[in-house]
């Protein structure tokens, strides 16, 4: 489905992106695809090992994820409807966010997630996606850098 895809982590980064890319999906009347990717094992041969207790681990990403759409909405005092779809899978974030970039007219991702250090004004995730996306990514940056 084309339009408009979020990544959403839990982190304050990722709220940020959210919210810009609901006010984006508003203005443009795009629909908004809310990707939260659950982080997974990778094996030997560097592919995702899938554990049945990451099913859990992936419905209550989505069911953050869909809470923080709910936020931005009454954040942004948006009342007109956004088509929303909330998706949660499990797998290794920056492929597939890449993936997902391929059916999507424009990405959405905050300049770093939960991990890594508090100085990089660009995370590894968001790092692999702008150089892998293929569609235009925006990346929203910290609001602390640039209040």
């Amino acid at each position: 489905m084309p339009g408009i895809v979020v990544g959403f982590d839990g982190s304050a980064h990722a709220q940020r992106a959210m919210e810009w890319a609901v006010k984006e999906a508003v203005v443009r009347e795009e629909p908004l695809v809310v990707l939260t990717v659950w982080r997974t094992a990778v094996g030997y041969w560097g592919a995702p090992v899938i554990y049945p207790s990451d099913k859990e681990a992936a419905d209550n990403a989505r069911s953050a994820a869909k809470e923080a759409f709910e936020k931005a909405l009454a954040d942004l005092g948006i009342d007109k409807p956004v088509h929303v779809s909330v998706r949660a899978i499990s797998g290794i974030p920056a492929a597939e966010l890449v993936a997902e970039s391929a059916g999507a007219d424009l990405l959405v991702i905050g300049s770093r997630g939960t991990g890594g250090f508090a100085r990089l004004l660009l995370g590894s995730v968001a790092a692999q996606v702008t150089h892998h996306a293929h569609c235009p990514v925006v990346v929203v940056p910290d609001a602390e850098r640039h209040a």
